[in-house]
């Protein structure tokens, strides 16, 4: 009698896809951004990225902009709360404090932000694994120098970008030499053109300026010398083909909308999740003319060659 008693119940257990991930109602979705989207790079993706989602899933969606303190996203956070939001993107790694103290007020409530450490059963932090993109900038930049000097114009240390075009540009060519410079800061302008102006008096002729705020001053400082630059985040070629080698991209916008179908799927973990070129979110934008088409055709093959293996140039 035991027996047919635990056959039954697992018979009902799997009939009613309980061996399933549970499916999960997107009801409306909330994005905080610190500063704008209107600055065409960062915060614009994440906008993006919310017009896919609304435009996918037919539903409501809001957004704020300016919510840089935690006064400001807890009263953001419970007027999203107050309309139905149940899935909020908080638009950087700053997001991980103010949620932080947040998460277990709103448990109805999905946390996610970037670049972080997600504690709790309903926060997730998103992270773009980005050496491999940087790896081949670096590559890029190591190819197309002539003084063998380049130049990493980084907002953060830990960026995982940095590492990865250090050790691209010094695979390409071993006689580069590589200045890394940190702005600190995503977005002082200032700041960037100063370590700018400096790297180009050193005879530094390519420059990969890693901060979504101030690359694209930076890249017009440098495209007024007739030098090169790697692009940041968004495809930058439209800011000069003759200066713009390449850009490594991140489609912020298309893991915004990955993410909202795993949450509806049942799926979103909670924890750090991360991604890269074999989920399609990262890639190398539109190549210069100047770039040879040969060697365009060499990093291309690396980069697939890295998608099936997760293995770069050097690690072979």
């Amino acid at each position: 009698m035991l027996k047919k008693s635990i056959l039954f119940a697992l018979c009902l257990f799997f009939l009613t896809g309980c061996g399933q991930p549970r499916q999960n109602e997107l009801e409306k979705v909330g994005l905080l951004v610190p500063d704008t989207i209107s600055d065409q790079v960062w915060g614009t993706k994440g906008y993006k990225g919310l017009l896919k989602i609304q435009s996918r899933y037919g539903i409501e969606v809001f957004y704020k902009e300016g919510m840089n303190n935690q006064e400001v996203v807890r009263e953001a956070v419970k007027e999203f709360s107050g309309k139905g939001v149940n899935l909020i993107f908080g638009h950087g790694s700053e997001y991980e404090a103010y949620f932080a103290e947040l998460n277990e007020e709103y448990d109805d409530i999905h946390f996610v932000f970037f670049n972080g450490e997600a504690k709790g059963d309903n926060m997730t932090s998103l992270n773009f694994d980005s050496n491999a993109m940087g790896f081949f900038g670096g590559m890029i930049a190591g190819e197309m120098t002539k003084t063998n000097k380049v130049g990493i114009l980084a907002a953060y240390e830990w960026q995982p970008e940095i590492d990865g075009f250090y050790e691209g540009a010094n695979y390409q060519n071993p006689d580069v030499q590589v200045e890394i410079q940190y702005v600190q800061s995503w977005d002082d302008v200032k700041s960037a053109l100063n370590h700018t102006d400096e790297m180009l008096a050193e005879g530094i002729d390519v420059v990969y300026p890693a901060g979504d705020g101030y690359n694209v001053p930076v890249i017009e400082r440098i495209k007024e010398k007739g030098l090169y630059a790697i692009g940041f985040v968004s495809d930058q070629s439209d800011l000069g083909e003759a200066t713009v080698l390449t850009s490594t991209i991140q489609h912020v916008d298309r893991l915004y909308e990955l993410v909202a179908e795993k949450y509806l799927n049942g799926e979103l973990e909670s924890g750090n999740l991360y991604f890269d070129f074999q989920d399609d979110v990262i890639e190398l934008g539109k190549y210069s003319p100047n770039v040879d088409k040969a060697f365009q055709n060499k990093i291309q093959e690396h980069i697939e060659i890295y998608r099936q293996t997760d293995k770069l140039p050097n690690q072979f």
